[in-house]
């Protein structure tokens, strides 16, 4: 049990850092190749498409081969894409980056199907251990990539190509679990179409919630560093800001899901997590200059709440792990589509405005929006087991 659970926590390490530390080096990057705001912000938005696309795909990949091999599959192809992502040529970058995407994408989708069919009954921790592990290594990412590449003297190229390391150990750690006997396509025989939630109303909560969130998260880790140093902040302080605004979320990402499982709605901590995240953006829109510590701490906060709360409600909101996955599939579909616009958009509104104040308006609004899908995905309901002459989803309102 403790291999599966370290396993687990590595996979979680390799599911942010490979995508983080594009925000703190993107300067470097447009340096070296010449790309504008908007171009380079497809490096952030390539991952997103590829999470959306594959998250319809990962479900029947798991009925075939099994959760975990289907785990260890998209660790190999991670590894893959981060070594062509680091190759000396402008589309080795893009191309590479899109196979990352890939790979995350899987296992986006499946490690909550894999807490619910193994950690029935403590969901809530695994998922906040898994959410915090994730986050942290993103944290470390966007700090330590500056110094990676210029102290290092790796340069941007090997600061995205170094992740391959923990690629390697997580392989090694994992292959136990995908050679065990238990492993297979019968564990995941019974399936659940993604298309039988469509008519969902709560679904469509869940799958509303975690794109909008995700819009706010990938805005910030890929544009935050640009808009301090707009503030006259310098490029290394500025990555080690976005350090921080991941870092200070981590404790709410480890106790958020830990106490949001014992209760039958959410409703309380996506108010509160939402209106901190909705603070710290109207400061840096309108007092960005004074203390903009306090708004990224602010956001932080918020942000670390928001990914623990979307993978918690894949699994609260769903009876058994077939449903897990189709909901899981369904909302990072729909999801990372919403998202895959938020970092491009930004950038290209910079571009045309040649400020952040349209920028951060938009996000300001994305943040209330998420506040009312958030209200929706936290209430006392379940979708129902698809069984013949019961609807798809039962309800009982907090």
């Amino acid at each position: 049990m403790l291999l599966l659970v370290a396993g687990i926590l590595l996979i979680a390490a390799n599911m942010r850092a490979p995508i983080t530390g594009v925000g703190s080096l993107i300067g470097s990057i447009r340096a070296a190749t010449g790309l504008s705001s908007g171009t380079a912000g497809w490096l952030t938005t390539l991952p997103l498409l590829a999470f959306s696309v594959l998250s319809l795909a990962s479900p029947g990949i798991a009925r075939r081969i099994g959760l975990e091999r289907s785990l260890l599959a998209a660790l190999l192809v991670l590894g893959a894409g981060l070594l062509l992502r680091s190759a000396p040529t402008l589309a080795a970058l893009f191309f590479g980056t899109v196979i990352v995407g890939v790979a995350i994408a899987v296992i986006n989708v499946l490690l909550p199907s894999l807490i619910k069919q193994d950690f029935a009954r403590s969901v809530g921790v695994m998922t906040g251990a898994y959410s915090a592990t994730m986050s942290f290594m993103g944290a470390l990412s966007s700090g330590i990539s500056v110094p990676v590449a210029h102290q290092a003297e790796l340069g941007w190229r090997g600061a995205l190509g170094c992740w391959i390391i923990l690629v390697v150990i997580a392989v090694l750690v994992w292959l136990p679990q995908a050679r065990s006997k238990r492993t297979g396509a019968a564990r995941t025989s019974r399936s659940r179409s993604i298309r039988s939630l469509l008519r969902s109303p709560l679904a469509w909560q869940v799958t509303l919630f975690m794109g909008l969130q995700s819009v706010v998260f990938y805005v910030m880790v890929t544009w935050l560093p640009a808009i301090l140093r707009s503030e006259g902040i310098g490029a290394a302080s500025a990555g080690w800001m976005l350090s921080l605004f991941q870092f200070v979320g981590l404790p709410a990402t480890f106790l958020v899901p830990a106490l949001a499982a014992r209760r039958p709605g959410q409703r309380g901590f996506v108010a509160v997590t939402v209106g901190l995240s909705g603070i710290g953006t109207l400061g840096l829109l309108f007092a960005g200059t004074t203390v903009p510590v306090v708004w990224v701490l602010l956001m932080g906060i918020g942000g670390g709440s928001f990914i623990s709360l979307a993978y918690t409600f894949f699994t609260l909101r769903a009876p058994d792990t077939q449903s897990v996955a189709a909901l899981s599939g369904m909302a990072q579909f729909f999801g990372y589509l919403l998202a895959a616009a938020g970092p491009v958009l930004f950038g290209y509104l910079y571009d045309v405005t040649h400020s952040w104040t349209a920028p951060l308006a938009l996000l300001f609004a994305v943040i209330v929006a998420l506040f009312f899908s958030g209200l929706g995905a936290a209430r006392n309901a379940r979708i129902a087991p698809v069984e013949p002459g019961r609807r798809d989803e039962q309800s009982n309102h907090s």
